[in-house]
């Protein structure tokens, strides 16, 4: 098996997240569609959410994983551990949900609005543990192999301020003397 730097975690959200918002998204439109585009996209739906709610699974075994595994400080451990605490209420509810529909399903019954409405609350949490695990890799940088040094020549620099119209970046080159090379900068 290949080694995936810093762990497997990365290769699998990307599925839970795209399959479980496309099923979020297409329930909650799906019964304001005519038909046969309708049972068209509750097909989609379900399938979706079915796929969405086994890949969960795995990306939430290897969150745990990573979790215990990747290098942090204080502050990120907080950040992941709200992560945590937020993946955890969407593996329970969307899985919940995968299964509710896959009974519905095999006894030939609709869904109804209960299970729209919960889906659509769902797909809220799912977003917002989205944005946790973003947070936890671009703010805190966990999971993060290296972080970018300026190098080469002409490469530190300043962008534009909010004040300062694009095309007018302050080049400093000029300014070397006030700068090390090896001073890392914000963007």
């Amino acid at each position: 098996m290949p080694d995936i730097i810093p762990n497997w975690h990365p290769v699998f959200v990307h599925f839970t997240v795209a399959l479980c918002s496309l099923a979020a998204g297409l329930f909650a439109i799906t019964p304001f569609v005519k038909p046969p585009l309708q049972q068209q996209w509750q097909i989609v739906a379900r399938w979706a959410l079915w796929f969405g709610g086994g890949f969960t699974i795995i990306t939430g075994l290897t969150g745990l994983y990573a979790y215990n595994t990747v290098t942090h400080d204080t502050p990120s451990h907080v950040a992941m551990t709200d992560h945590r605490n937020w993946a955890l209420a969407t593996i329970t509810l969307f899985v919940a949900l995968a299964v509710w529909s896959m009974v519905r399903v095999r006894r030939n019954q609709a869904l109804g609005t209960v299970f729209i409405a919960v889906m659509i609350i769902a797909g809220g949490v799912l977003a917002a543990t989205a944005w946790r695990g973003a947070e936890v890799v671009f703010r805190y940088g966990v999971g993060v192999m290296s972080l970018p040094r300026p190098e080469g020549a002409g490469h530190v620099h300043e962008h534009a301020s909010a004040d300062q119209p694009p095309g007018n970046e302050v080049d400093n080159a000029e300014q070397q003397d006030h700068h090390d090379d090896d001073d890392a900068h914000d963007h």
